[in-house]
Formats: C-alpha cells, structure tokens, sequence
C-alpha cells in the first residue's frame, strides 16, 4: 500500500464488498497500522477538545455564558466529525443526502483545527492581573533597591512579618487560622551571605511538598524566599487550575518566624529544614541574585 493510497484512505469510511451490499464483510480489511494511526487521531482529537474546554472552565468559571457556548459548539463540532467518518451511514439519515459528508467532514475539521489554534493564542496570551482583592499573605508586591554606592546593600519593600494564631468561629466554633498583618522594610548585605537552608513542608501527604529558601547572614537573622499562588478572597488552591494559569505567581520575603511558623504550627504541615553547607559563597550570592531576578519579573 502506498503512502498516498493510505493517508486517503485513513479518514473515508469503510466500504463493503463488492455485489451484496447488506453483507458487513470488508473488501479490504483495514491492517494493523491503518486502526492504530485512525485510534490516535481520535485520541488526539478528544484530549486537544477537553484541554481547550478545561482552560475555558477554569479561567471563565463553571457557570459562565462562555464556557457554555463554547463547550455545547466544540462538543457538537467533534460529534459532527465523528459521525460523518465513522458513521456515515447514519449520518446520510440525519442529513440531506445532496450533501457530500466527506466534504463537509473536512470543511468541520478544518473548522475545529481554526478554532483550536485560536484558543491556543487566546491561552498563552493570558496576562497576569494585579488589580484585584488578593488574600491578605499575598496583597504585597516584594521590590527591592540597590544601594547607589554599596550594590551588595539591598533594601527589599514589603517584607512580610505576620503574627500567626489560631482562633474559634464565632458561628460554629471551629478552628480558623488569622494574623496579625506586618509589612517591613529591610535591608540586607550580600557580602555577609553565610549560607541558605531549604525547608520542605509537606501539606498533601508524603509526595507533594512546598520548597522554601532562606538566606543566612553572618550578622543578621535569616530571610526566607517562597514562590506562592496569589489567591483571591473567594479563591481556594486547586493543582488542576494551577495547570490551567488560574492563579498569578508571586515571590514573597518573610522573617522565617512568620512564613515557616504558619506551616509548622497554625496549618500543623509536616516541615523539614535542611541546611545546604557545601555551597561557596559565590554560589550562594548567584542563587540570591537569582530571587532579585525573579522580584523584578513579577513586578
């Protein structure tokens, strides 16, 4: 069989035999590679529309007119191609028999690859807001200053320093996690980099942990860097709208007193510290300089 002969072939629906046409057996069974190629396009199809169709939920909500337009027009599109290349039969029942089904599958198909590729522009081109009413941990935006004369001295603003307890629910008395907000200014020397600890809190069971790094310094207490998910007031964490960029990113810097002790203590997370001291001390001002990066891409 050659190539064009099987590429033509891949997507026109099965013909009977030749004389007895109420008879199921094929003239030309397809082979092994023609249903293996014909299942993956199928595949592909149904995994590209439920991507497209998750992206659309998470990021225009469950109830939004959008996500159902678009949900009921990609649905009917793809049942559409199905039917007139795997069901043609029934397909010439249900519409006018003038028509061509194998040129209307292809206009449909070229209609919903159209579509695809303009959700898939519509996706990366999503933009990180900053204008909207983020849980308190996370309101701040971390910036920093170098010193003019001395650029190892680095101011940072917005250092987060909350005061964490655990409180009763006046409605049902059950437990609640609050703090006593605290933003600060502080200033840190580069040159007096010691050393950096990595702490590993365990929040979901013994396999999905969240990372910290803090920086030690020969005289001064440590400062704690951690890439977190800024949530909104009505926002709740969800790994699957993570995949789909629901959440923006942001870069926090706390005392370690604040952003390691809500972990340990007010969420009761299994937290493991474990201090790195095989680094030299260029690396440990690189790895720094490389969360300075990090703040000025978030700004």
């Amino acid at each position: 069989m050659s190539r064009r002969f099987f590429f033509s072939r891949l997507l026109a629906p099965r013909r009977q035999a030749h004389g007895d046409t109420n008879t199921k057996t094929l003239a030309n069974p397809p082979s092994w590679l023609y249903r293996i190629v014909r299942f993956f396009i199928v595949v592909a199809l149904m995994l590209s529309a439920l991507w497209l169709l998750l992206a659309l939920w998470y990021q225009f909500g469950t109830f939004s007119p959008i996500t159902w337009l678009a949900s009921v027009f990609i649905v009917g599109l793809l049942a559409s191609i199905t039917m007139l290349e795997y069901a043609p039969t029934l397909a010439n029942k249900i519409i006018n028999k003038t028509l061509r089904t194998k040129k209307l599958s292809k206009f449909l198909a070229m209609l919903y690859s159209g579509l695809w590729l303009v959700g898939v522009g519509w996706y990366f081109s999503i933009e990180a807001k900053s204008d909207r009413d983020w849980q308190p941990e996370v309101s701040e935006v971390l910036s920093y200053t170098r010193d003019a004369n001395n650029p190892n001295l680095i101011t940072f603003y917005k250092v987060r320093n909350f005061d964490w307890y655990l409180a009763e629910k006046e409605t049902d008395g059950a437990a609640e996690i609050l703090a006593n907000e605290r933003w600060e200014t502080r200033t840190v020397d580069m040159s007096k980099l010691s050393g950096i600890d990595v702490t590993n809190s365990y929040w979901m069971g013994p396999l999905i942990a969240h990372t910290l790094v803090s920086f030690r310094f020969e005289d001064d207490r440590p400062l704690a860097f951690s890439f977190e998910i800024r949530k909104e007031d009505d926002e709740s964490f969800s790994a699957f709208a993570g995949f789909f960029r629901r959440f923006e990113l942001s870069l926090i810097a706390s005392e370690e007193r604040d952003i390691i002790y809500t972990r340990s203590n007010a969420r009761g997370e299994q937290v493991y510290l474990f201090p790195i001291s095989h680094l030299q001390k260029h690396e440990v001002k690189a790895l720094f300089e490389s969360y300075l990066k990090a703040a000025d891409e978030l700004v």
